[in-house]
């Protein structure tokens, strides 16, 4: 006869925990789950992962499947130009939108760069584009390996399974969707290079947002997010794990305000564009009230910035 193990939080390892119950919303697919908040950190787990995670992920919908945008040879001359002019510079003139953590990872056109949680590998893309040539996309959910040229190929499997070490390992709002911090995080540290570096975009419990909307909130995500830290508690799991923890950088959005009204007015997130909803003057406010969320470190998501002792 199975045990019942007492359950502990998987970031500080407390085991005093908090239940609550979260909605599918994205999709207005309904549905209960069962979640844990930490009493130590904070930090948020889903206590029972559905047996079938794919039936949550709608690959006609969700962001991550759609189909990858490819850019001509005269616009990829132009992203190479403005790539180095960024890199040499830092000037904002010549900035990508995701140019606020590229230049903190400061890699090297030939770094070894792995995205762990591609998808459609649209970003490992805009960095060939832009002139980087060795890039690896990992994720177990697309149809089928895919190899895109002789600098990017994306691979139908988890890191843990690849033979190569890397410069850089990046997670860009996948981390969440993984069920055991702890796994992912010592198979990153093994296929890191000493000296590496780790870049792990993610939704956080420090947020405003979920201390007052709690179950409405729109990065909860039941039940694709499995595992939502706080800063806290994701510094105590990536310490114990061996990694330096060099920078925390909030990043959220407006998304966290309007994502979560739309759910309070009972709408799925695909039933209703932002724009019927919000006029440009109230987005241009949530905008603001989302920079001043970050400045303050009450934003609903972070990069936590991360490095492998030479």
């Amino acid at each position: 006869m199975p045990i019942d193990l007492p359950k502990s939080c998987k970031f500080c390892g407390s085991s005093s925990l908090i239940s609550f119950e979260g909605s599918e919303r994205m999709f207005g697919m309904g549905g209960t789950f069962a979640y844990s908040e930490c009493e130590g950190c904070k930090s948020i787990q889903l206590d029972e992962v559905p047996t079938d995670l794919s039936a949550y992920y709608s690959n006609s919908e969700y962001y991550s499947f759609l189909p990858l945008v490819q850019s001509s040879y005269p616009r990829r001359v132009f992203k190479q130009i403005r790539m180095n002019l960024f890199l040499r510079t830092n000037a904002t003139v010549f900035e990508p939108i995701y140019g606020y953590w590229l230049k903190k990872l400061a890699p090297d056109f030939h770094a070894k760069i792995a995205d762990v949680g591609c998808g459609n590998g649209q970003l490992l893309y805009e960095l060939y584009a832009s002139g980087f040539t060795d890039l690896h996309g990992f994720d177990p959910f697309i149809e089928k390996d895919n190899v895109i040229n002789s600098s990017l190929q994306l691979l139908k499997q988890r890191i843990e399974e690849s033979d190569t070490a890397f410069d850089i390992i990046m997670m860009h709002h996948a981390f969440e969707h993984m069920e055991n911090p702890t796994e992912i995080l010592n198979a990153c540290f093994d296929k890191l290079n000493p000296g590496g570096k780790l870049l792990i975009r993610a939704p956080v419990a420090d947020a405003a947002v979920w201390k007052e909307k709690r179950e409405l909130w729109v990065q909860l995500d039941a039940p694709r997010h499995l595992i939502i830290p706080t800063v806290s508690g994701f510094e105590k799991i990536s310490n114990a794990i061996g990694f330096n923890l060099d920078e925390v950088l909030f990043d959220s959005t407006a998304f966290q305000f309007w994502g979560t009204e739309l759910y309070e007015r009972g709408f799925a997130l695909h039933q209703k564009s932002v724009n019927d909803v919000f006029s440009k003057e109230e987005l241009v406010a949530l905008d603001k009230k989302a920079l001043r969320y970050n400045q303050e470190g009450k934003g609903d998501q972070v990069c936590f910035f991360l490095s492998k002792p030479i």
